[in-house]
């Protein structure tokens, strides 16, 4: 009888250790819909604008590091070519690093992506728009989370409507108008159809990034 306590015990930790293991999907992922952006061992599927060397893998991680540059998702995934979604995206912060997802977004051999929107990841860098607002759009002030700890992004766009969730607490619950006011040099942060992009913000930024994951919205 105790050794088939311990040996259910046993299985019950392996089960739960592989269905927590980064970069893949659990049963119940599968049948909902969702699909890894990233397998933990290559970036084959992305593209780096700018400075390529910016990106690496190791352990699993995406890890950014290095002058400024994009990665754009370019693989199979509805044809890399998103419009309703939701998006979740695992994130490590290191001090003073500056980084962002963008969504909506397309391939540019250079500079700051100019369509879509960049949720941005930042807990001690000198810009005062934290982690979760949508930058330059709807900034968010506060500090979500400690560098140097995990956190979970998650991105939900349906329609006209986003919104941005860390570790589960609500950041943004945005509507865009039909014509909204914007910034001059973010006149094409809109609403559309596109793709994702990773930033490398800076040399002096390091971010990392792993289950990367999205469930396309009817």
């Amino acid at each position: 009888m105790k050794r088939r306590v311990l040996l259910s015990l046993a299985f019950a930790s392996f089960a739960a250790t592989a269905a927590d293991a980064p970069n893949t999907l659990s049963a119940t992922e599968k049948a909902e819909g969702w699909q890894l952006l990233f397998d933990g061992q290559s970036i084959a599927d992305w593209r780096a604008s700018d400075a390529p060397g910016t990106f690496s893998v190791r352990e699993g991680m995406i890890i950014v590091k290095g002058p400024r540059s994009h990665l754009f998702y370019l693989g199979s995934v509805a044809n890399h070519d998103f419009k309703n979604f939701e998006l979740k995206v695992d994130l490590m912060t290191f001090p003073h690093a500056n980084s962002g997802v963008y969504f909506h977004t397309q391939w540019q051999e250079a500079g700051w992506p100019s369509k879509g929107y960049e949720v941005q990841v930042n807990n001690t860098h000198s810009d005062p728009s934290r982690t979760g607002g949508l930058w330059g759009v709807v900034d968010y002030p506060e500090v979500t989370a400690p560098d140097g700890e995990w956190q979970t992004m998650t991105i939900r766009v349906e329609g006209m409507h986003v919104v941005t969730r860390i570790n589960g607490k609500l950041i943004v619950d945005y509507t865009q108008e039909a014509h909204p006011p914007r910034a001059k040099g973010l006149e094409e942060r809109l609403l559309a159809h596109g793709t994702f992009a990773l930033q490398g913000h800076d040399p002096g930024s390091e971010t990392h990034f792993r289950n990367i994951k999205v469930k396309v919205l009817d």
